[in-house]
């Protein structure tokens, strides 16, 4: 076991926006969160990634910080860098040598169906290149859990199929945990697990 939340609640004014969910994850665990908009899916990764610390409950985290990569669904680059300094930027902050950060990232962006892209700036590439280039980087740095908000949204049906094919097959290889947050049904119904957060609407309804 790598990770356990135990629980977890997050309110922040008065406003719940995560309620009482538990989980736990071993090494190589692919899982996908599901749950309407609103209802704490991102806020649930946040927590699970040391960014937000739960209002109650407890998370159990057995990995280094480093060893720990969040994904956003918002464009994430730095827009003054081209694709490929973006996706090696990971690599040479932990001190990668510039040729093999280059080769590495390459690959993972070729794995992702952005194999000609090097030079691009981010304001060049539709908003799902930005996000894949994001998960390039992500790949690249080889972590142990890997928590991707919504990798599929901003992408065409097949180009969303070939996202989640990449990154299933990363974790398999690597037994890399795998977390993925995603409204869409036909996204989570690839994983093998599934965490289901009910937001307040549907709590009141259930009464």
């Amino acid at each position: 076991m790598i990770l356990a939340a135990t629980n977890v609640s997050v309110s922040l004014g008065g406003r719940v926006l995560l309620d009482s969910v538990s989980l736990k994850l071993a090494a190589g665990d692919q899982c996908a969160v599901t749950g309407r908009s609103g209802s704490g899916k991102t806020t649930l990764l946040l927590v699970l990634a040391g960014l937000i610390i739960p209002t109650t409950g407890s998370i159990d985290l057995r990995l280094k910080p480093a060893e720990v990569v969040y994904v956003p669904q918002a464009p994430s680059l730095v827009p003054e860098l081209t694709a490929l300094q973006n996706a090696t930027l990971g690599l040479r902050i932990r001190g990668i040598a510039p040729a093999d950060a280059n080769e590495r990232a390459r690959v993972h962006l070729a794995s992702l169906g952005l194999d000609d892209i090097d030079d691009a700036l981010p304001a060049e590439l539709s908003g799902g290149m930005q996000q894949r280039v994001a998960i390039a980087r992500a790949l690249a740095v080889e972590p142990r859990l890997l928590l991707a908000d919504e990798p599929t949204a901003a992408l065409d049906l097949a180009t969303g199929v070939q996202t989640i094919n990449t990154l299933s097959a990363y974790a398999s290889s690597t037994a890399t945990a795998l977390v993925v947050a995603t409204h869409d049904p036909n996204v989570a119904s690839r994983f093998p697990a599934q965490v289901a957060i009910a937001g307040r609407a549907d709590q009141e309804l259930a009464r």
